[in-house]
């Protein structure tokens, strides 16, 4: 049957055409990943989402605990509908260090995951537990963070919710040692990759190579650039710190099974910017390398 385009999807095409001949005119590249952001910036998630989706990001990140918070007050969902964000994933911390919590701890993940699949989201960002780092032994610990992890990746895989390990400052898996002998250990049938950019640069490892050593895996990932300053844990927008953002950007677009890349930045008391302003200043870099965003 023959196909009339309507004058919307015309103005639709003339606009992406557009788009892509202003991308080319600079120089950058046809990009495949779209951009969320995550609401870690903001005091309360219904405020980060009318934030993200003005600005045209394509997703929404939130924590697993929020999501189950908002549940009693008729959940997430009707602000991210009036928004038109989708909700694509939820950090959701787990202990994995403890064998007499496990069940409870993937009991917990399991509830957090139908709350986000009930919402459309797809990724639970598992966030492993806090550790003194003074007096912690990974190597004693490993065996248990794996099995967790193992048991935990298999649980949110039978409701259809996928679990990727987020290495991260302070916990039971930060530096790159960590996150090579778990990553390699653990079944990737049912456990895969969230990688932190940022956070891996301020642990003193290379975020480019890591990322090109599990691109198979990866399954989600937060943009933070870092430069050691004293706001937002000494992390900044991107492009103002030393990641070099657009090869981890070049990277991640070869990541089969990535579609979308989360920007995060962590809050911060008296900032120089408000979440609104990191977010627009991150927007404008990425735009830069390409990426577009919802007008």
């Amino acid at each position: 049957m023959e196909h009339k385009i309507s004058r919307r999807e015309f103005s639709k095409a003339i606009g992406a055409g557009v788009g892509w001949l202003a991308s080319s005119a600079q120089g950058a590249p046809a990009r495949r990943l779209l951009i969320g952001h995550t609401g870690i910036t903001w005091r309360e998630p219904d405020q980060a989402i009318k934030d993200i989706a003005g600005l045209g990001y394509r997703g929404f990140e939130t924590f697993g605990e929020v999501l189950e918070a908002w549940e009693p007050k008729g959940g997430l969902g009707k602000i991210l509908e009036e928004n038109k964000l989708p909700l694509i994933s939820a950090y959701c911390n787990a202990i994995l260090t403890e064998p007499r919590v496990r069940k409870d701890e993937v009991d917990k993940m399991v509830r957090w995951g139908k709350i986000l699949k009930k919402y459309g989201g797809s990724v639970s960002v598992i966030g492993p537990n806090g550790v003194r780092r003074p007096s912690y032994d990974f190597n004693a610990n490993k065996a248990n963070i794996v099995t967790a992890l193992n048991e935990i990746g298999k649980a949110l895989a039978d409701i259809g919710v996928v679990g990727a390990v987020h290495q991260h400052t302070g916990t039971s898996i930060e530096f790159r040692d960590e996150v090579y002998a778990v990553m390699e250990a653990v079944d990737p049938r049912y456990v895969k990759f969230g990688p932190d950019i940022g956070q891996l640069a301020k642990g003193g490892a290379d975020p480019l190579k890591i990322v090109n050593d599990f691109l198979s895996i990866i399954r989600h990932v937060h943009l933070k650039d870092f430069n050691g300053g004293p706001h937002w844990e000494g992390y900044c927008p991107l492009g103002q710190g030393k990641v070099d953002i657009p090869a981890i950007m070049g990277a991640l677009e070869k990541a089969r099974d990535l579609k979308i890349a989360m920007v995060e930045l962590d809050p911060s008391p008296n900032p120089p910017m408000t979440p609104l302003e990191t977010a627009r200043v991150s927007k404008e870099y990425l735009k830069k390398l390409g990426y577009t965003f919802r007008a």
